[in-house]
């Protein structure tokens, strides 16, 4: 098996595979960019186009229905359309290590490259490690004149944060297509970090639909979201009743 393999669709045309945005959204704090892009995917019905393997994901198999068990993989959307078109990347997992990080983010810029993107999105989320009732969208870009677009949008520029630095393709993929001529922008909900977070998604995805210029329907999204908030509030309700039994038998 060669480090990192990339299967187009055969049944797609080499010219039906291009497009000038490239949206990822793989796995990561809160699944908060996973989350939006797969809504996307799923309102525009985008098609797959692409299956993308690597020695550096977890060294694992996934079970479906019927106990049928796969590789772990990552594929690429696309989408082409009265919306526009546009190529959108998830999957399982990131890379186990930091040397899979670079490699398959350096893989997922090629490829960005080798269909013709302009602009990369990539989502994620910023935990903070407590629960909001405000949700802000913290942005990083790598060129200096896309801070204006993304402020009116609705983005937030905020020195030092996130204080480590963006980890993982979210971040590499930014740095790495800079030099290729591609624009960058990475959009980070603020989560918990603690939970599935569509409430964050929501927020980034209001973000992102404004830089894209289209409508997209987040009503399953919020729906989602509301029905977290519930199950949170229940939790709580429950720790607080817990602490209380607790404090009285002390």
């Amino acid at each position: 098996m060669e480090d990192i393999t990339i299967h187009f669709e055969e049944s797609v045309a080499p010219e039906d595979r291009t497009a000038l945005i490239m949206i990822e959204g793989l796995p990561g704090i809160g699944h908060v960019g996973k989350l939006v892009t797969e809504h996307i995917i799923h309102e525009l019905g985008a098609v797959r186009i692409a299956e993308i393997n690597s020695i550096y994901l977890p060294p694992q198999v996934i079970i479906q229905e019927g106990g049928v068990v796969r590789l772990c993989n990552n594929e690429i959307y696309r989408y082409s359309g009265e919306k526009g078109s546009f190529l959108f990347l998830i999957g399982d997992f990131q890379s186990t290590s930091g040397e899979g990080h670079y490699l398959l983010s350096k893989a997922y810029v090629d490829i960005c490259h080798q269909l013709g993107v302009r602009r990369i999105y990539t989502l994620g989320g910023y935990g903070v490690g407590h629960f909001n009732e405000v949700t802000r969208v913290i942005a990083a870009v790598n060129h200096e004149d896309l801070r204006k677009p993304v402020e009116e949008a609705g983005g937030i520029f905020s020195e030092g944060e996130p204080g480590g630095g963006i980890i993982g393709a979210a971040g590499l993929m930014l740095g790495l297509s800079r030099p290729l001529g591609m624009e960058g922008i990475c959009l980070m909900g603020e989560t918990s970090g603690y939970l599935v977070d569509p409430k964050s998604a929501a927020t980034v995805l209001s973000v992102l639909t404004k830089l894209l210029g289209i409508e997209i329907d987040d009503a399953k999204l919020t729906e989602r979201a509301g029905e977290m908030e519930l199950a949170l509030q229940k939790l709580l309700e429950q720790e607080k009743k817990s602490e209380e039994e607790l404090s009285y038998i002390g």
